[in-house]
Protein backbone atom coordinates (compact mmCIF):
# COMPACT_ATOMS: atom_id res chain seq x y z
CA UNK A 1 0.00 0.00 0.00
CA UNK A 2 1.61 3.85 -0.79
CA UNK A 3 0.16 7.04 -0.10
CA UNK A 4 0.46 9.97 -2.81
CA UNK A 5 0.10 13.55 -2.02
CA UNK A 6 -1.59 15.18 -4.82
CA UNK A 7 -2.14 19.20 -5.84
CA UNK A 8 -4.78 20.56 -8.19
CA UNK A 9 -5.97 23.59 -9.62
CA UNK A 10 -9.59 22.68 -9.31
CA UNK A 11 -11.12 24.91 -12.06
CA UNK A 12 -11.02 22.77 -14.81
CA UNK A 13 -12.63 20.03 -13.11
CA UNK A 14 -16.71 18.63 -11.40
CA UNK A 15 -14.97 18.13 -8.29
CA UNK A 16 -12.79 15.78 -6.99
CA UNK A 17 -15.00 12.39 -6.98
CA UNK A 18 -15.28 10.47 -10.55
CA UNK A 19 -18.57 10.91 -11.90
CA UNK A 20 -19.81 9.98 -15.55
CA UNK A 21 -19.54 11.81 -18.60
CA UNK A 22 -17.39 14.96 -16.88
CA UNK A 23 -14.30 15.78 -16.13
CA UNK A 24 -13.34 15.11 -12.16
CA UNK A 25 -9.42 14.78 -10.53
CA UNK A 26 -10.50 11.42 -9.78
CA UNK A 27 -11.46 10.23 -13.00
CA UNK A 28 -8.14 11.27 -14.06
CA UNK A 29 -6.04 10.08 -11.25
CA UNK A 30 -8.10 6.46 -12.16
CA UNK A 31 -7.37 6.63 -16.28
CA UNK A 32 -3.35 7.74 -15.80
CA UNK A 33 -3.48 4.24 -13.54
CA UNK A 34 -5.24 2.39 -15.96
CA UNK A 35 -2.62 3.74 -18.80
CA UNK A 36 0.28 3.22 -16.57
CA UNK A 37 -0.97 -0.61 -16.17
CA UNK A 38 -1.08 -0.17 -12.48
CA UNK A 39 -5.24 -1.09 -12.08
CA UNK A 40 -7.88 -1.87 -15.00
CA UNK A 41 -9.94 0.75 -13.16
CA UNK A 42 -10.37 1.40 -9.24
CA UNK A 43 -7.01 0.22 -7.85
CA UNK A 44 -6.87 -2.51 -4.84
CA UNK A 45 -7.58 -0.82 -1.70
CA UNK A 46 -8.06 2.65 -3.22
CA UNK A 47 -9.30 5.47 -0.70
CA UNK A 48 -9.12 9.30 -0.86
CA UNK A 49 -9.06 11.72 1.87
CA UNK A 50 -11.94 13.79 1.02
CA UNK A 51 -13.98 14.94 -2.01
CA UNK A 52 -13.67 18.39 -2.86
CA UNK A 53 -16.45 20.09 -4.49
CA UNK A 54 -16.06 21.56 -8.46
CA UNK A 55 -13.49 24.64 -8.51
CA UNK A 56 -11.72 23.62 -5.07
CA UNK A 57 -7.84 23.09 -4.77
CA UNK A 58 -5.72 20.53 -3.17
CA UNK A 59 -2.17 20.62 -2.02
CA UNK A 60 -2.94 17.86 0.20
CA UNK A 61 -5.11 15.91 -1.08
CA UNK A 62 -4.10 11.86 -0.18
CA UNK A 63 -5.12 8.82 -1.87
CA UNK A 64 -3.80 5.66 -1.27
CA UNK A 65 -3.82 2.29 -2.96
CA UNK A 66 -1.47 -1.26 -3.69
CA UNK A 67 0.76 -0.04 -6.24
CA UNK A 68 4.01 -1.70 -7.46
CA UNK A 69 7.10 -0.11 -5.75
CA UNK A 70 7.94 1.85 -9.26
CA UNK A 71 5.32 4.02 -9.17
CA UNK A 72 6.82 7.20 -7.51
CA UNK A 73 5.27 10.62 -8.04
CA UNK A 74 7.08 11.50 -10.99
CA UNK A 75 5.91 8.47 -12.91
CA UNK A 76 2.51 8.81 -11.87
CA UNK A 77 2.75 12.49 -13.26
CA UNK A 78 4.00 10.83 -16.58
CA UNK A 79 0.14 10.23 -17.46
CA UNK A 80 -1.70 13.20 -15.49
CA UNK A 81 -2.74 15.89 -17.08
CA UNK A 82 -0.30 19.38 -16.19
CA UNK A 83 -2.75 20.34 -13.78
CA UNK A 84 -3.15 17.40 -11.54
CA UNK A 85 0.43 16.47 -9.89
CA UNK A 86 1.39 13.96 -7.81
CA UNK A 87 4.25 15.46 -4.94
CA UNK A 88 5.00 13.21 -2.23
CA UNK A 89 4.72 9.31 -0.81
CA UNK A 90 4.77 7.47 2.04
CA UNK A 91 4.40 3.66 2.38
CA UNK A 92 0.97 2.79 4.10
CA UNK A 93 0.61 -0.20 6.20
CA UNK A 94 -2.00 -2.88 5.04
CA UNK A 95 -4.94 -1.36 7.01
CA UNK A 96 -4.64 2.04 5.97
CA UNK A 97 -7.72 4.11 4.50
CA UNK A 98 -6.76 7.69 3.31
CA UNK A 99 -10.58 8.73 4.52
CA UNK A 100 -10.65 7.14 7.70
CA UNK A 101 -7.82 7.12 9.20
CA UNK A 102 -6.94 11.27 8.54
CA UNK A 103 -6.52 13.19 11.89
CA UNK A 104 -7.48 16.54 10.95
CA UNK A 105 -7.83 18.15 7.57
CA UNK A 106 -7.15 21.73 6.81
CA UNK A 107 -8.98 24.22 4.06
CA UNK A 108 -7.19 27.69 3.44
CA UNK A 109 -9.38 30.29 1.94
CA UNK A 110 -8.60 33.15 0.68
CA UNK A 111 -12.01 36.08 0.65
CA UNK A 112 -11.54 39.27 -0.63
CA UNK A 113 -13.12 41.65 1.41
CA UNK A 114 -11.25 45.09 1.55
CA UNK A 115 -14.23 46.49 3.16
CA UNK A 116 -14.38 43.98 6.16
CA UNK A 117 -13.43 44.60 9.61
CA UNK A 118 -10.53 41.85 11.26
CA UNK A 119 -12.10 42.22 14.55
CA UNK A 120 -15.31 41.47 14.35
CA UNK A 121 -14.36 38.46 11.91
CA UNK A 122 -12.53 37.38 14.40
CA UNK A 123 -15.00 37.72 17.01
CA UNK A 124 -17.69 35.91 14.59
CA UNK A 125 -14.92 32.93 13.78
CA UNK A 126 -14.73 32.73 17.83
CA UNK A 127 -18.34 31.62 18.24
CA UNK A 128 -17.48 29.10 15.85
CA UNK A 129 -14.82 27.43 16.94
CA UNK A 130 -15.09 24.51 19.51
CA UNK A 131 -17.63 21.05 19.12
CA UNK A 132 -21.11 22.45 17.78
CA UNK A 133 -23.81 21.28 15.93
CA UNK A 134 -23.39 22.84 11.96
CA UNK A 135 -26.37 22.12 10.53
CA UNK A 136 -27.34 25.06 9.48
CA UNK A 137 -24.27 25.69 7.46
CA UNK A 138 -24.54 22.25 5.48
CA UNK A 139 -27.11 20.49 3.53
CA UNK A 140 -26.20 17.17 4.79
CA UNK A 141 -29.23 16.42 7.84
CA UNK A 142 -27.03 14.07 10.05
CA UNK A 143 -23.53 13.83 11.54
CA UNK A 144 -22.93 17.53 11.40
CA UNK A 145 -21.32 17.98 15.13
CA UNK A 146 -17.94 18.99 14.68
CA UNK A 147 -15.11 20.18 16.52
CA UNK A 148 -13.63 23.20 14.66
CA UNK A 149 -9.75 25.43 15.14
CA UNK A 150 -8.99 27.82 13.14
CA UNK A 151 -8.11 31.29 12.46
CA UNK A 152 -8.74 34.21 10.37
CA UNK A 153 -6.28 37.32 9.10
CA UNK A 154 -5.64 39.71 6.81
CA UNK A 155 -3.61 39.57 4.09
CA UNK A 156 -3.84 43.40 1.55
CA UNK A 157 -7.49 43.12 0.80
CA UNK A 158 -7.91 39.71 1.99
CA UNK A 159 -9.28 38.10 4.63
CA UNK A 160 -7.47 34.85 4.57
CA UNK A 161 -9.15 31.74 6.95
CA UNK A 162 -7.47 28.71 7.73
CA UNK A 163 -9.98 26.48 9.22
CA UNK A 164 -9.10 22.41 10.68
CA UNK A 165 -11.50 19.76 11.89
CA UNK A 166 -11.26 15.88 12.02
CA UNK A 167 -13.50 16.71 9.06
CA UNK A 168 -15.86 18.67 7.69
CA UNK A 169 -19.63 18.41 6.75
CA UNK A 170 -21.18 19.01 3.28
CA UNK A 171 -20.02 23.27 2.16
CA UNK A 172 -19.31 23.92 5.81
CA UNK A 173 -16.49 25.69 4.90
CA UNK A 174 -17.68 28.17 2.52
CA UNK A 175 -20.41 28.75 4.48
CA UNK A 176 -18.77 29.51 7.66
CA UNK A 177 -16.34 32.09 5.27
CA UNK A 178 -19.83 33.12 4.04
CA UNK A 179 -21.32 33.90 7.51
CA UNK A 180 -18.17 35.61 9.17
CA UNK A 181 -17.72 37.87 5.92
CA UNK A 182 -21.34 38.97 6.56
CA UNK A 183 -20.41 39.76 10.02
CA UNK A 184 -16.85 41.37 9.13
CA UNK A 185 -18.79 43.85 6.75
CA UNK A 186 -21.46 44.70 9.01
CA UNK A 187 -24.00 42.92 6.91
CA UNK A 188 -24.51 40.65 10.10
CA UNK A 189 -23.74 40.83 13.37
CA UNK A 190 -22.14 38.21 16.28
CA UNK A 191 -25.71 37.41 16.96
CA UNK A 192 -26.76 35.76 13.77
CA UNK A 193 -23.68 33.28 14.45
CA UNK A 194 -24.82 32.01 17.53
CA UNK A 195 -28.27 31.73 15.96
CA UNK A 196 -26.97 29.79 13.21
CA UNK A 197 -25.59 27.26 16.16
CA UNK A 198 -28.79 27.47 17.82
CA UNK A 199 -31.05 23.95 17.18
CA UNK A 200 -33.25 25.82 14.76
CA UNK A 201 -33.15 26.12 11.20
CA UNK A 202 -32.31 28.92 9.41
CA UNK A 203 -33.01 28.93 5.89
CA UNK A 204 -35.01 30.80 2.91
CA UNK A 205 -33.83 34.56 2.95
CA UNK A 206 -31.93 34.17 6.49
CA UNK A 207 -30.14 31.06 5.19
CA UNK A 208 -26.32 31.44 4.77
CA UNK A 209 -25.45 30.77 1.14
CA UNK A 210 -22.28 28.86 0.28
CA UNK A 211 -18.69 31.55 -0.88
CA UNK A 212 -17.53 30.46 -4.25
CA UNK A 213 -15.72 27.57 -4.53
CA UNK A 214 -12.66 28.85 -6.06
CA UNK A 215 -10.47 30.35 -3.85
CA UNK A 216 -11.03 27.59 -1.42
CA UNK A 217 -7.77 24.95 -1.15
CA UNK A 218 -7.35 21.67 0.64
CA UNK A 219 -4.15 22.23 2.04
CA UNK A 220 -3.20 19.48 4.53
CA UNK A 221 -4.34 16.10 5.56
CA UNK A 222 -2.77 14.60 8.42
CA UNK A 223 -1.90 11.22 9.36
CA UNK A 224 0.49 10.09 12.18
CA UNK A 225 1.48 6.66 10.97
CA UNK A 226 2.67 8.02 7.57
CA UNK A 227 5.95 9.34 6.54
CA UNK A 228 5.55 11.43 3.16
CA UNK A 229 8.66 11.49 0.90
CA UNK A 230 8.81 14.79 -1.34
CA UNK A 231 9.95 13.33 -4.94
CA UNK A 232 12.13 16.28 -5.89
CA UNK A 233 11.37 16.01 -9.73
CA UNK A 234 8.03 15.51 -9.19
CA UNK A 235 7.56 18.59 -6.66
CA UNK A 236 9.39 20.86 -9.29
CA UNK A 237 7.04 19.84 -12.07
CA UNK A 238 4.32 20.69 -9.53
CA UNK A 239 6.01 24.16 -8.63
CA UNK A 240 6.07 24.90 -12.18
CA UNK A 241 2.72 24.27 -13.31
CA UNK A 242 1.32 26.50 -10.42
CA UNK A 243 3.86 29.28 -10.87
CA UNK A 244 2.51 29.34 -14.49
CA UNK A 245 -1.39 29.15 -13.07
CA UNK A 246 -0.07 32.03 -10.89
CA UNK A 247 1.48 34.56 -13.48
CA UNK A 248 -1.57 34.29 -15.65
CA UNK A 249 -3.76 34.68 -13.47
CA UNK A 250 -1.75 37.67 -12.54
CA UNK A 251 -1.69 39.23 -16.00
CA UNK A 252 -5.13 38.85 -16.47
CA UNK A 253 -5.72 40.92 -13.45
CA UNK A 254 -3.65 43.55 -15.19
CA UNK A 255 -5.76 43.53 -18.05
CA UNK A 256 -8.75 43.73 -15.85
CA UNK A 257 -6.73 46.59 -14.41
CA UNK A 258 -6.02 48.45 -16.81
CA UNK A 259 -9.11 48.11 -18.92
CA UNK A 260 -11.11 49.82 -15.67
CA UNK A 261 -8.95 52.59 -14.98
CA UNK A 262 -9.78 53.70 -18.99
CA UNK A 263 -13.51 53.59 -18.26
CA UNK A 264 -14.30 56.93 -17.73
Amino acid sequence: MRAFRIAYDGRPFHGFQRQPDVPTVEGRIFSALQNLGVADEKPTGYAAAGRTDAGVSAVGQTVAFECPDWLTPAAFNSELPGSIRAWASADAPDHFHATHHAEYREYVYHCYAPDADLERARAALDVLRGENDFHNLTTDEQNTIRELRGEVRREDGYLVFRLRAGGFVRGMVRRIVSLVQAVATGDSDVAKVERVLGPEPIDGPEGIAAAPAYPLVLADVAYSELDFSVDERAAASARAVFELLRAERATRGRVASEVERRIE
